[in-house]
């Protein structure tokens, strides 16, 4: 059976719904929705939460889900919002004509990037090996220079 949550309730760190969650969990009453970084600005989407409940989020487009975001909260549990990390590969170009043949080629896959200190840092939205075979081209010749893999900026 589908869960429809259609607003949210609170956020897990504000005072009343901390205490609440707390208690909940005491009791392994409380459900969390992973929502991955790509999917936290949508409104409407179905995913389960780690115990297996099917929601389908319906939200308005005054509400904003962010980590720690309360779709549930009642005497039988809670379901909150647990935002997933982001993994990014970070690149480094040896001048500036590589650095802007290497921004165009990203922008033609249509990767989220970021840029900071010189850098370039492709969101990975598929496997590592995915994005490592289309740079292989520029990695081999030099073009871009692989400086790491890492979670957040």
């Amino acid at each position: 059976m589908v869960q429809t949550l259609e607003h949210i309730l609170g956020f897990a760190t504000e005072p009343g719904f901390s205490e609440a969650i707390h208690a909940l969990s005491h009791r392994g009453r409380v459900e969390y929705l992973t929502v991955s970084p790509d999917e936290i600005a949508r409104r409407r989407f179905r995913l389960m939460t780690d115990s297996g409940t099917d929601c389908a989020i319906v939200l308005s487009r005054a509400e904003k889900l962010a980590d720690g975001a309360i779709l549930k909260l009642d005497a039988d549990g809670a379901i909150v919002v647990r935002m997933s990390h982001r993994t990014w590969l970070t690149l480094d170009a040896p001048n500036k004509a590589t650095a802007m043949e290497l921004g165009y080629f990203a922008g033609n896959l249509h990767w989220k990037v970021r840029f900071g200190d010189g850098l370039i840092h492709i969101a990975l939205e598929g496997p590592l090996k995915t994005y490592l075979d289309r740079l292989d081209g520029l990695i081999t010749s030099g073009k871009a220079i692989l400086v790491g893999i890492r979670d957040e900026l």
